[in-house]
């Protein structure tokens, strides 16, 4: 049987500890992201759905289901930035009773900035040779399967 086929105990020390650093990166990400949105006077769900707005305006049960949470919460944060400025709903010009979040000039800039002063990511990965990085991505890409290929299209 190949190593590849194989699969780890969920006990298995190897697996336990690539779990917790994997949680480590994904809490130090977080701690980050949020402190950047605050410097932008942003929470961090308000901050990723402006990110998120950034690729094309989505509708409200799309941005719920990417952010994984209710479509009434989608609402009051879209309700915040577009009080702001950063965002505005447009009817779907494929159906005019869906409504659209798309991000605006002043909520792409601030999302460009926000996205240009995280660090963290960029720092480590600087240390690691191009080769690495890319096998970085390859194991990331295969450990998220089905959920990748299903955003791939943002």
């Amino acid at each position: 049987m190949s190593s590849r086929s194989s699969r780890p105990s969920p006990a298995d020390p190897l697996t336990l500890e690539v779990v917790e650093l994997i949680g480590s990166v994904v809490a130090r990400y977080h701690q980050e992201y949020d402190e950047a949105a605050g410097r932008y006077a942003l929470t961090g769900a308000q901050a990723r759905l402006l990110t998120l707005l950034q690729h094309r305006p989505l509708p409200m049960r799309e941005i719920a289901r990417r952010l994984k949470c209710e479509p009434s919460n989608v609402t009051g944060i879209v309700d915040r930035l577009e009080a702001r400025g950063l965002v505005e709903r447009r009817s779907d010009p494929a159906d005019r009773r869906v409504k659209l979040a798309a991000v605006t000039e002043e909520g792409h800039d601030t999302a460009e900035r926000l996205r240009a002063s995280l660090d963290f990511a960029r720092e480590p990965l600087a240390e690691l040779t191009p080769l690495e990085r890319a096998t970085l991505r390859e194991l990331l890409q295969r450990m998220l399967g089905a959920e990748r290929r299903e955003t791939a299209g943002e």
